[in-house]
Parts: structure tokens; C-alpha cells; sequence
């Protein structure tokens, strides 16, 4: 069995063992990142509210407000380091009563502690004059103009693609089964391989607990909290330009309505304690429920124009806050456990946090020529025609529309499969160059993108996958 030897070795490839990589990347230690899908970002990154948070409901002195806040604070440079989708629009959290008010106001106080710059309590009127679909039931709101969205697979990979440029390693479909402390490092068993490294980063998502208790007798233990979401399609998008938030409560932020940096509208999540780590079908009885619940809020949403529903699991610990640091009886284990939201938003803290804690243990020396920046795909939509006609001369490619919905062209999907970290399954390509996320969800544009797959990948039709090993797209006999 091979064995493989690295200063650091990450468990996950969601946003935040992402996050790490790339700022251990600064550093002269051999990093290596392991996931056990097919692609960065195949977990609860994946599937959430893409909600860049300002920092007001998080308690004050809670590692969730310290991280929020910085997150929140790094992610415009970061957007511009990185060339990812990010859009700072808003929040406002409603309130439908009088009786709600003393609740708005401590959210308000909880942000001011928290160092939340610009917040403000608005009247009904006023929100409605921001928002005028919001509904007549708003009493009041509490305005955060920090609050943003972002595209979370276009920074877990930004984040991604620019660690492995700076020389961190990637395994993907390895699956560590056990993790255990042998001469004064760990020993990491995957089925094809054996890796030993100085020090741990255990960014696991709703597994976190899982090795953190096997190193650790001080034990943790995380709940997957599923939530469903509707999409809906392009032309709700400016149904609302920010996002609305009702009333937190124990569960969570609520149901949320929000424009995606894509131009969708999207409206959920749902919140329910499961023990089943895998669960992520939707159910009929929490589309529902958005339903219900986000029409307190906002009027006339167009469900109708639904164009998908998906889940989502987080990572809610029992002491109801992140985990992050140095595992007390376990030296060189550093957890990245329990992150659920504001987890999005502050996984850029986090990376930074923890590669300090890791590079300073390990006496590490910063690296002479890193680079933190990185260009992200063309996106033929969004240019002019005389962009578009210049792109073309140069590479026909990028004039053969594949995707019809999302205008993406043969050139876009083939720069997703070559270049840094690129897609070998057809989820891998939706989450670059959004193939198949449009109106009719990969209905047409399915065929002539498994043909580009395969070839670009020297594979056969009958080995492309949808996403993890064995979810190929065709049978047949080999």
C-alpha cells in the first residue's frame, strides 16, 4: 500500500479545509488536502444559503461572532484576489409585531458587541420603501448593510485551485477511515493508502466529531441539522435585491429569502435534527413549509417558478459554537468542528487562524514567491458582443453554446475540466461554469457534455459519473 508523508494533512475539501490550504500555502510545509468525493466542495458547501452574514446573531465573545465579523471583513479583497462571485446587498431581519421589537433590539446589541459596522432598526414603511415586496405584516426591521451573498462552489474552488498553485497536494475519492497518534504524528488510513503527517487539520463537516474522537478524550459530538431550499428560476431573481431574514430562533437564522449572485431567487432552509449523516433528500412536508413561511415575508413569491429543490446538512455541535484550534490532549490535532452557519462567512478567518497556529507550532518560514491571486473562468454570458467575437477568433470553441439556459459554451466547459484541480464528473463542470444549473436542469445540454468530458478526459461514456464514483451516468457492458 503507498505511503505518503506531508507536514499537514487536511481532512475535507469543503470551504473551509479549503480555506486552510490555501493559507498554509503561504508557508514552507508540504500540505496535503484529502476528500473523499470526486471534487472540492461536495458537501454541506455545497448546498446552503451562499449568505455572506454580518455578524449580529452570533453571541458576543462566541467564536462564531470573532469569525463572522473577519470573514465578513475579507471577503471583498478576497472576491477581488480570487475572482469569485461576490455582491455585498443587505439583510434586513423582520419583525411582525410590537411585541417583537425587544428581539430586533437585541439582535441590534448583539451586532454593535459584536463590532458589526452600520446597523440600524428601520420601520415597516421604511423596509417596504427598500423592498417593496416585502408584506404589509412587517412591523419593523433590522437593516445590516454588510450582509452579502457570495457563490460558494466559486470560492471553495478559487480557494482551491489557488492552494494546489501554491503547491498543496490534492487527494480526492480517498476516504480516511481511521486517524490515530504514533511517534508524536498521526498515521491517516485510507483504503488506498496510508498517510503520516506532523499535525492534523480536521475540517470533516458533519464528520468532524467522528476524528476528533478518535485522537481525543475530551469528545464532541455533532447533530446534522438538514435543511430544504426552493430555487427559483432567473426571472424571480429581482423579486428582492437583499436578503430577508425573519426573527432567529433556537434552529437557526429561518427561512430566508435571497437573491443569488447568479440572478436566482432562493428561499429556505428548513431546520431538522436528524442522526443520519448521509440524509439529503427533500421532503414534501419542508417544501411546504418554505412556502408557507417565506410568504410571511415577502408577497407574490412565484413558486411556480421552482426550478429545483435541494438539502443541505449542518454541522450544529452541542455546545452550539464553532470548535477551532489545538485539540487540548491531543497535540498537532487542529479541529475545524461544528461549522454551521455563519461557517461560509467566516471560513476565510478560519483558514487564516489556523495556518498561523500550524506554521508558528511547526516553526515554518513563509514562502518567497507565493501568489495569492488567481483568474477565474471566462464567462462568455456576461461579455459584449465585440468581447464575445475577439474570444472566438482566438478559440472557435467558445461560439459552440452547449448550455442553453446559462448561454455556456463548449470552450467554458473545457477550460472547467483542464485547468487547476478541474472537473472530472458533470457536477464537477456545473459548479465551474454553471452547465446545467439553468431552466430545464441539464435537460438538453447533458449529452454534448458528456461528450466533452470524455473527451477531454480520454474516458468512455459509460465511466462518466454525476458526481462520486458510482453514480455513472450510463450502463453498459465494459
Amino acid at each position: 500500500m503507498k505511503e505518503l508523508r506531508y507536514d499537514v494533512v487536511i481532512i475535507g475539501a469543503g470551504v473551509t479545509g479549503c480555506a486552510v490550504a490555501r493559507e498554509l500555502s503561504r508557508w514552507n510545509l508540504r500540505v496535503c488536502v484529502t476528500e473523499r468525493e470526486e471534487d472540492v466542495c461536495s458537501g454541506t458547501s455545497k448546498a446552503n444559503s451562499a449568505i455572506v452574514h454580518a455578524g449580529f446573531d452570533a453571541a458576543p465573545g462566541s467564536l462564531k461572532a470573532r469569525f463572522n465579523v473577519e470573514g465578513n471583513r475579507m471577503m471583498e479583497e478576497l472576491s477581488r484576489d480570487l475572482d469569485f462571485e461576490f455582491k455585498r446587498n443587505g439583510s434586513l431581519v423582520l419583525s411582525f409585531a410590537p411585541a417583537d421589537r425587544p428581539a430586533l433590539e437585541a439582535l441590534y446589541e448583539k451586532g454593535c458587541a459584536n463590532g458589526v459596522p452600520d446597523l440600524k432598526i428601520i420601520s415597516g414603511d421604511e423596509a417596504r420603501q427598500m423592498e417593496p415586496n416585502l408584506t404589509d405584516a412587517v412591523a419593523d426591521a433590522l437593516y445590516a448593510p454588510t450582509g452579502g451573498i457570495v457563490c460558494p462552489f466559486g470560492l471553495t474552488i478559487a480557494l482551491a485551485e489557488n492552494a494546489c498553485d501554491n503547491g498543496v497536494d490534492f487527494l480526492f475519492n480517498t476516504e480516511i477511515r481511521a486517524v490515530r497518534r504514533e511517534d508524536g504524528g498521526y498515521v491517516l488510513e485510507a483504503p488506498d493508502c496510508v498517510l503520516r503527517a506532523d499535525m492534523v487539520v480536521n475540517a470533516a463537516g458533519v464528520y468532524a466529531d467522528v476524528f476528533h474522537n478518535m485522537v481525543s478524550g475530551k469528545k464532541i459530538h455533532i447533530t446534522p441539522r438538514k435543511g430544504d431550499y426552493c430555487l427559483l428560476d432567473k426571472e424571480a431573481g429581482g423579486h428582492v435585491s437583499h436578503t430577508i431574514f425573519q426573527l432567529p430562533t433556537i434552529m437557526g437564522k429561518g427561512i430566508l429569502v435571497t437573491p443569488t449572485v447568479h440572478g436566482n431567487l432562493l428561499t429556505g432552509p428548513t431546520a431538522k435534527d436528524i442522526e443520519d449523516k448521509e440524509a439529503t433528500a427533500t421532503t414534501a412536508a419542508e417544501l411546504a413549509e418554505i412556502t408557507q413561511k417565506a410568504c410571511l415575508s415577502v408577497k407574490d413569491i412565484p413558486f411556480r417558478q421552482v426550478i429545483t429543490s435541494f438539502s443541505g446538512l449542518r454541522a450544529h455541535e452541542d455546545s452550539d459554537d464553532f470548535i477551532i484550534g489545538e485539540a487540548e490532549d491531543a497535540a498537532g490535532f487542529f479541529d475545524a468542528a461544528g461549522i454551521e452557519s455563519p461557517g461560509l462567512t467566516s471560513a476565510p478567518a478560519i483558514g487564516a487562524y489556523l495556518a498561523e497556529q500550524i506554521a508558528e507550532k511547526a516553526h515554518a518560514s513563509r514562502k518567497e514567491a507565493w501568489n495569492g491571486c488567481r483568474k477565474g473562468l471566462v464567462r462568455v454570458s456576461s461579455l459584449s458582443l465585440e468581447e464575445r467575437a475577439a474570444l472566438i477568433a482566438k478559440r472557435p470553441e467558445y461560439g459552440t453554446i452547449i448550455c442553453r439556459c446559462e448561454g455556456v459554451s463548449e470552450g467554458e466547459i473545457m477550460d472547467a475540466i483542464n485547468r487547476t484541480l478541474g472537473a472530472v464528473s458533470l457536477d464537477g463542470i456545473k459548479r465551474r461554469v454553471r452547465q446545467g444549473m439553468g431552466r430545464c436542469q441539464a435537460g438538453f445540454c447533458t449529452p454534448r457534455t458528456m461528450e466533452i468530458l470524455a473527451r477531454e478526459r480520454g474516458m468512455r461514456m459509460e465511466d462518466i459519473c454525476k458526481n462520486a464514483s458510482g453514480s455513472n451516468m450510463l450502463a453498459g457492458e465494459k
